[in-house]
């Protein structure tokens, strides 16, 4: 969020490259990596680098199976709209979420807007802004957000008309978040 109000921030990520399975280069993509661009500030490329850590985690405490695309693959993370510089750790649950996204192949609803600092450990740690965050996602026609659990006493000083039409949810950790955006990772 800025001064003049609030904005949406959209993450895109792509395997970039991927491993041969007989490849014994070291050093490579064997070993996964992330690239970042779109103008990002130092805070926010050290939140992608937190959330990028926990994200491999994460993913590879979901299932038995082998997926292995955040720990072997090269990811390019992009968010758009690269002459706005963009700073703060207020993207880390989204820039989880976007990782996981890519690497179980699942798909993340358009109408539902996240904030939220992340831990190496999946906590989710509160941020400023929330009044200006929420109406950039009530303007950009979101009605389901993600806020951290500490932030809540922030939304309910909130006026009546700002909190009207939107359905929010609560999260301490990133686990409880996950259950709420991936319904079907979860059964």
């Amino acid at each position: 969020w800025t001064a003049m109000g609030g904005s949406t921030l959209y993450i895109e990520t792509k395997v970039k490259t991927t491993p041969s399975r007989n490849s014994t280069d070291k050093g490579s993509a064997t070993n996964g990596n992330i690239e970042l661009t779109g103008n990002l500030g130092d805070v926010m490329k050290e939140s992608a680098q937190i959330a990028y850590t926990f994200a491999r985690s994460f993913v590879n405490s979901l299932t038995d199976d082998d997926n292995d695309i955040l720990t072997s693959a090269v990811i390019h993370l992009h968010v758009p709209e690269g002459a706005t510089p963009k700073d703060g750790p207020s993207a880390g649950v989204t820039i989880v979420t976007a990782l996981i996204s890519l690497a179980t192949d699942t798909s993340v609803s358009g109408n539902l807007a996240m904030t939220g600092e992340v831990s190496l450990t999946g906590k989710i740690l509160p941020v400023g802004g929330i009044k200006e965050k929420v109406i950039a996602a009530k303007r950009a026609g979101v009605n389901t957000i993600i806020l951290p659990s500490e932030n809540q006493k922030d939304y309910s000083d909130l006026p009546d008309f700002i909190r009207q039409d939107v359905e929010v949810h609560f999260c301490n950790h990133y686990s409880d978040l996950f259950t709420l955006v991936f319904p079907s990772l979860t059964s």
